[in-house]
């Protein structure tokens, strides 16, 4: 009966915006229970009353986060303005001053490579097709998180924001193919529609896949989590219906878009490579260069896998878009500081490792999901763990799609600009 009391009167007190109430029950108590239901105003706020229960009260380590992860924004920072400010502002006033006097020397550093830096590189229509997918990812996350942190999704409604974000998704479509089809058309490319299809196809029939052969697993174990057949029939729909004729759509006015010249013309032969020193090996520098992106986010990553896996709650989507913004200026800090390195070191073939380079932070995401899975989660079942292993598979992927499109258009924007500086013949 006490009990019943006291959970009677806790949720009046949560009804109410009052935060001190007055109850005129001690007629209807007993004597010796009214000392027990004294009410006292407390100091926490009407917002934060679920705090507690919702195990979303640590900003302490969220705030760590966010310092962490300027910390390594300001010594990429630091580095690119020593290149950009010293080093790269000699290189163009001693390339331009030679120039300039005529001087018949030959020419070193990242100039020399002026006539290949910008030849089309092997399996350029895929690297067309992911480009166009990342800025679809991109674009999704942008306006999905601002709706968040403006409070338009609730983050207790999670089919909500899993809807929305597909609904962006698909609506992206029309910026993924523009975006596919004028990189395309700067390599000389002419099969537009080949690139088209393969751009609306590749990814979300890569994702389609996965996510079918993982529901086909929930169905087998007669799970209620599973997607029913009337919910998948509407993705495809969405899919076929909205984001195909989208992409061509995109790819169409792409292609009407003149064609980008690079600011250097290319030579009709391939300048050999000169060996290079170990620490250039691609190999190497792709797995250094993803390190610090993921080392950017992976306090936060915490939290969204908790969020996921452990069902409990995450609304701290100021947090989140903060670190979403660190992530992006470390990835093309990152890429441009090794792309220089690189260019340099006369290796012209930048492009695949620009998107190596910060897409390579998927690994070490894949890597901490398979550590998160064995120090976190208590999970026994086979189909379970390959429930959890699957959807981590699609999540990395999808972030290595983003992170490595970040990093090659600010590699691409940092390539034409260097090179649109000085005087070449």
């Amino acid at each position: 009966m006490m009990f019943a009391l006291r959970y009677y009167f806790f949720y009046c007190c949560l009804l109410r915006h009052d935060s001190f109430l007055t109850f005129n029950v001690r007629s209807a108590l007993p004597k010796n229970s009214w000392n027990l239901l004294l009410l006292q105003e407390s100091e926490i706020k009407w917002a934060s009353r679920w705090d507690t229960y919702l195990l979303m009260s640590d900003d302490q380590i969220h705030w760590f986060s966010i310092v962490n992860s300027l910390m390594i924004v300001l010594f990429l920072s630091g580095m690119v303005a020593m290149i950009m400010m010293r080093t790269l502002y000699r290189d163009i006033s001693r390339y331009n001053q030679l120039e300039t006097q005529e001087e018949a020397q030959e020419e070193t550093g990242w100039k020399l490579v002026h006539g290949d830096v910008f030849r089309p590189p092997v399996n350029s229509d895929l690297l067309c097709v992911f480009v166009g997918t990342g800025v679809q990812f991109f674009g999704m996350l942008l306006v999905t998180m601002i709706f968040a942190v403006l409070g338009f999704l609730s983050p207790s409604n999670r089919g909500g924001l899993m809807t929305a974000m597909l609904l962006v998704w698909v609506l992206m479509g029309l910026i993924a193919g523009y975006s596919s089809s004028r990189l395309y058309k700067m390599f000389k490319g002419a099969e537009w529609k080949q690139i088209t299809l393969r751009t609306a196809f590749l990814f979300p029939g890569i994702a389609f896949v996965i996510f079918f052969i993982l529901n086909a697993l929930i169905w087998g174990e007669k799970s209620s989590g599973a997607v029913p057949f009337t919910t998948m029939f509407a993705l495809v729909l969405l899919w076929f219906g909205i984001s195909v004729p989208l992409v061509f759509v995109g790819s169409y006015l792409g292609f009407k878009k003149p064609a980008m010249e690079p600011p250097v013309k290319t030579n009709k032969i391939p300048r050999q490579i000169p060996e290079q020193a170990w620490y250039m090996n691609p190999l190497f520098t792709i797995l250094i260069g993803g390190i610090l992106p993921f080392g950017a986010v992976f306090i936060e990553l915490f939290f969204i896998l908790t969020s996921i896996w452990l069902h409990q709650f995450y609304y701290i989507f100021g947090f989140l878009f903060l670190v979403f913004v660190i992530l992006i200026i470390t990835c093309a800090e990152i890429t441009i500081v090794l792309c220089y390195f690189q260019l340099c070191s006369e290796d012209y073939n930048w492009w695949w490792r620009s998107y190596l380079t910060s897409g390579s932070s998927a690994l070490y995401l894949f890597l901490y999901a398979g550590f998160y899975f064995w120090t976190k989660l208590q999970i026994s079942k086979l189909v379970s763990g390959i429930l959890y292993f699957g959807y981590m598979l699609l999540a990395s992927f999808s972030f290595f799609v983003l992170t490595g499109t970040i990093g090659f258009c600010a590699c691409f924007w940092f390539t034409r600009m260097i090179y649109s500086s000085v005087k070449i013949d």
